[in-house]
């Protein structure tokens, strides 16, 4: 066997008085592919920002890290900053963050290439447009002058990838690579992390929570616990029959539990309707040219009825977004009409401000929508505005906190701020926030992509019981399709700017009628089919011998 690529031995991170790594050892070998999954704050983040000493200012770190036979822990900052990009790359989670949005794409992948190579503008570019080729994104259709805002999720990922490979790099690091992603974006990108795997011979340290992804792409899996290693082996003995009870909860919290289609009443009046929604926008033709117009959403008509869940699904671009806010009245249609509770939402300003109390959204980054300086009693009862009697100090505060105790939180959690709190549990109080003025219907955009699958699974358990306790309903726009089949009674298809498909979930996922539907379908990670796929090609491999 060759030695390891990469080796870390008794690896431990300090930050003032908490220990967040504790004694890791891992290795990696070339052309090999190794999943570390965990629970949100299980060190996996920190694990591998480690290998690069990317770590936090005033973080302590002792082992050994070692890629080639060489101590990246023994290195200064100088010597760190000639790895970084040239012997190792980095991919990180949201590439909009680790984009500059004032440089063109093909200046940042130069950029990494000027830095360690002495080599001419023009020969730097001609780099990145070999890189940019190389990960799916042709001169003829993206331009080196091309901005990140100009690119889809997936494109902009394909960008940071051609960043972390422009110098072939040795190892590559990849932290949630493909959370934001639809599933049919998030499999072409896993494909091509396969091939350059395969045909560059690194090695490549995948950062996930997704254990269906790790059971698709990766040879080798570790589990993380509270910064300690639990487990380490092949994909099909670890993920197939775990040993770590830390492990077994993953397996298990992956697969969501399938509820129940309820018996719904299509006569009675929805409590949301979209009539033929037509959302356009104008491309162009500012000085020069002729103006193009983009039809975004295409006469568009969806509703929810009391008593149901609805989801709405398509890939990145296909218009979910703009219909979402059409639906919220945060945009006017071209065409078409909202309809809420058999009312038209639209008319004054005093109607609309009524109406809108009953239609609230959960956003897929909870921390992004609060404000920093708030604490959760300011944040959680905003909304209250929209009452014709607000309540009074006194009557705000015990409502806040009997929503803060119905959503799983303390009631004197109130007088903290959101950066004291979990991602989960920030997402709990964005629900508490969207439930707090009684609301027929809650639209929840993303609200469970960002999240570990044991908090998934507990904010989805959350949810349930909160729809049959208050009789509220979701409107789930999702690219997760595990999640919209678990939760929803009835599904909406969309494919560039239209509804291509429509009905009950179960009948939906059993038997797609659109192209678009089955490929989304088939897209989506599947723990269990992928172990079974690994184990039918171990027993073809050991029939052959």
């Amino acid at each position: 066997m060759s030695s390891p690529l990469l080796q870390i031995d008794n690896l431990s991170v300090r930050l003032g008085a908490r220990t967040l790594l504790h004694d890791l050892s891992l290795s990696l070998g070339p052309g090999r592919i190794l999943g570390l999954v965990g629970e949100s704050g299980s060190g996996k983040s920190m694990t591998a920002l480690s290998v690069p000493g990317l770590l936090p200012e005033g973080a302590l770190r002792t082992g050994r890290v070692l890629l080639d036979g060489r101590d990246l822990a023994a290195l200064d900052e100088r010597a760190l900053t000639a790895v970084r990009g040239r012997d190792v790359g980095m991919i990180f989670q949201e590439p909009m963050t680790a984009l500059n949005p004032l440089l063109g794409i093909g200046e940042q992948v130069a950029e990494a290439v000027r830095l360690h190579r002495r080599v001419s503008r023009r020969d730097a570019l001609g780099v990145a447009r070999a890189a940019l080729d190389r990960v799916g994104l042709p001169a003829a259709r993206f331009g080196l002058d091309r901005h990140p805002h100009e690119l889809s999720g997936g494109q902009r990922q394909r960008v940071a990838i051609a960043m972390a490979i422009a110098l072939r790099p040795r190892l590559l690091i990849a932290d949630e690579p493909t959370t934001a992603l639809d599933v049919t974006t998030q499999a072409q990108i896993l494909d091509l992390l396969r091939e350059l795997v395969r045909e560059e011979g690194c090695g490549l340290l995948l950062v996930t929570h997704d254990l269906a992804v790790v059971a698709e792409l990766a040879d080798e899996v570790a589990v993380l616990q509270s910064g300690r290693l639990v487990e380490q082996g092949a994909v099909a003995a670890v993920l197939g029959a775990p040993q770590a009870a830390c492990t077994q909860a993953l397996v298990r919290d992956s697969s969501i539990r399938v509820r129940p289609p309820r018996p719904q009443d299509a006569v009675a009046t929805p409590l949301l309707e979209a009539r033929g929604i037509v959302r356009e926008y104008r491309q162009g033709g500012a000085w020069f040219g002729r103006a193009q117009r983009l039809r975004a959403v295409d006469e568009a008509s969806l509703s929810v009825h009391v008593g149901e869940n609805v989801g709405l699904v398509g890939e990145s671009g296909c218009g979910k977004s703009t219909l979402l806010r059409a639906l919220l009245g945060l945009e006017a249609p071209q065409a078409g009409e909202v309809w809420v509770r058999g009312e038209r939402f639209a008319g004054t300003a005093r109607q609309q401000q009524r109406l809108r109390r009953q239609i609230q959204i959960v956003f897929q980054d909870p921390y992004g929508s609060f404000d920093p300086r708030w604490r959760v009693e300011q944040l959680v009862s905003e909304p209250f505005h929209l009452l014709e009697r607000p309540p009074t100090p006194t009557e705000r505060r015990a409502r806040v906190e009997a929503m803060l105790a119905r959503v799983g939180l303390a009631p004197a959690d109130a007088d903290r701020h959101a950066h004291e709190f979990s991602g989960g549990q920030r997402q709990r109080i964005a629900i508490a926030r969207a439930l707090i003025t009684e609301p027929a219907i809650v639209v929840l955009d993303e609200a469970l992509s960002a999240l570990d699958v044991t908090i998934r699974g507990q904010i989805l358990a959350l949810l349930a019981q909160l729809s049959d306790d208050l009789g509220v309903c979701y409107l789930f726009v999702s690219h997760d399709m595990s999640v919209v089949r678990a939760i929803t009674d009835r599904v909406y298809v969309m494919a560039q700017g239209r509804l291509v498909e429509s009905g009950p979930t179960a009948e939906v996922f059993a038997a797609p009628r659109h192209a678009v539907t089955r490929a989304l379908i088939d897209a989506t990670p599947d723990l269990a089919r992928a172990l079974a796929q690994r184990a039918q090609e171990s027993a073809t491999a050991t029939t052959l011998a």
